[in-house]
């Protein structure tokens, strides 16, 4: 899957998935997820996104430092997935 559609295809399953309140376009790729600062997402989110992962691009989150790391924006979600895609 290219770069672009990749990045696409992760708005879309966060907008799904979390049901959240703004569409695809109004996420921007290097907008923080969690915190006041950027979409606000919450630790529920967070379970909501690894489930979403798994399900949708068959990459695993092992643990709570990695989600930290890999679900902190759009590009480190994509990051994560094209290194740990099977």
């Amino acid at each position: 899957m290219p770069e672009e559609n990749l990045r696409e295809a992760i708005k879309t399953m966060m907008v799904e998935n979390l049901m959240l309140k703004v569409t695809k376009d109004d996420i921007r790729d290097e907008m923080p997820l969690f915190g006041p600062e950027g979409l606000g997402l919450d630790s529920i989110d967070a379970l909501e996104l690894v489930v979403g992962l798994e399900k949708n691009f068959g990459v695993t989150v092992p643990n709570s430092e990695t989600a930290r790391q890999a679900l902190a924006t759009v590009n480190s979600i994509h990051d994560y997935i094209v290194a740990n895609r099977k």
